[in-house]
């Protein structure tokens, strides 16, 4: 309990000290970001640009919701006074939604208010119990709003799909010059409680020249890592922040060209992209995987020259995998299929969680110095299935200090899948 308290004390610490230098591989990667220029969407242009009920976006239709039926219970009542709700129909159905729909509408109410001060988020259609909409609709399963704003001045309502896709819906689409229809996965959906992490076949390199799956690693191991100058080094494995061996998860898949690589991590995980500078040199760049495309270049490793290289992405897809692990090392990267990426996850800043986890790098380094006999067997009850605690507590204390776009949209939870 100690322990935990004193952790607890100096993540608040952390997190709370501006960012005055550069944590994680490459110069630069702690600057703090301009803000996001914000583009409308056009006319009939949907985001994610995939369809509606795929993996990639929203997820398959999963039955129709009635009162009658037990399914019911999953919807709940959106009584947010800055959301105006038509209920035509005189039953206030447009306002029962699953919890994931509530957070991003009412997200969304907040931009709407700040964008256009005076106006307010109007929902048009929410759940759907009579039948109006077309067969196997998300509204069917209150996953599904329409939308407009309450002035109904459609020249806004390009903006509105932006705003709705930086509120996180997991898909949004102009549908016509009278609204935006914008949808969610389902409450049990495995890509909408996704973290950070790599499935558990991935091999990571260590210290020997030998391989290992990262479902295999135990404190102690040392793994190719990269330190803050972008330098290749083995690392400490200290622990996994997400460990579920069993778990099927939505995986973004990287795909590299000449030589062919093939990384998979889940969507709000963090990778290293390349960045060009004015002078001509490049730096290393902190992104979510599910925002890495075609034509980015990462980072490969060669373990014999001990040196990292840039190579272009040839394809990103989509693709469920077994097991789910984000591991730790101390200098909050790995080189993981031959790639290198971050340890962390949710955070669009590397430099801030490697900071927000020094006080747990500093613990583990202390028992290891004051106990060195029993460092492994000790630690090794810390791995238990789930998030670790620590992640848990970064996620919360990141949601009341940053803004929404240092936040990955998915989010964490908490829950095993």
């Amino acid at each position: 309990m100690l322990l935990r308290a004193l952790l607890l004390g100096g993540f608040i610490s952390a997190l709370l000290l501006p960012p005055t230098s550069a944590c994680g591989p490459g110069r630069g990667i702690g600057k703090r970001r301009h803000p996001k220029k914000l583009t409308p969407l056009a006319y009939k242009q949907f985001i994610p640009n995939v369809a509606e009920k795929t993996l990639g976006a929203s997820g398959r239709y999963e039955g129709k919701i009635t009162r009658n039926s037990e399914r019911f219970k999953e919807l709940t009542p959106n009584y947010n006074s800055d959301i105006i709700f038509k209920d035509e129909e005189n039953t206030a159905a447009d306002r029962l939604m699953t919890q994931r729909c509530k957070d991003k509408l009412n997200a969304l109410a907040i931009s709407v208010m700040n964008q256009w001060p005076g106006v307010k988020l109007r929902v048009t259609e929410g759940w759907d119990e009579d039948g109006h909409h077309s067969e196997e609709s998300l509204h069917y399963e209150g996953r599904a709003v329409d939308i407009t704003t309450s002035d109904r001045e459609r020249s806004k309502y390009g903006m509105l799909a932006r705003l709705a896709v930086e509120a996180g819906f997991d898909w949004v689409y102009y549908e016509s010059k009278a609204h935006i229809h914008c949808s969610v996965k389902a409450e049990n959906s495995v890509a909408a409680k996704s973290g950070g992490c790599f499935p558990g076949n991935s091999t990571v390199w260590t210290e020997g020249g030998g391989t290992k799956a990262v479902r295999e690693l135990v404190p102690g191991d040392r793994v190719l890592a990269a330190d803050e100058d972008g330098n290749l080094v083995y690392s400490d494995f200290l622990l996994f922040i997400d460990r579920e061996q069993h778990v099927r998860r939505l995986y973004y898949v990287i795909e590299t060209s000449q030589p062919r690589e093939t990384l998979r991590l889940t969507a709000a995980h963090l990778m290293f992209v390349s960045q060009g500078q004015d002078n001509g040199t490049r730096s290393f760049k902190s992104v979510f995987a599910s925002d890495i495309n075609p034509g980015d270049r990462v980072y490969i490793a060669n373990q014999t020259s001990m040196s990292l290289r840039e190579v272009t992405v040839e394809r990103v897809h989509l693709e469920e995998d077994i097991g789910a692990f984000a591991p730790v090392t101390s200098h909050g990267t790995v080189v993981i299929n031959g790639l290198l990426a971050s340890c962390y996850a949710v955070i669009e800043d590397h430099s801030w969680a490697h900071m927000a986890f020094a006080p747990l790098r500093i613990a583990f380094k202390l028992f290891s110095f004051l106990y060195p006999q029993d460092y492994k067997p000790s630690l090794s009850h810390l791995h238990v299935e789930g998030v670790h605690w620590y992640s848990q507590l970064l996620y919360q204390i990141g949601t009341w200090l940053l803004d929404n776009d240092s936040l990955h949209p998915l989010g964490m939870s908490a829950r095993s899948s």
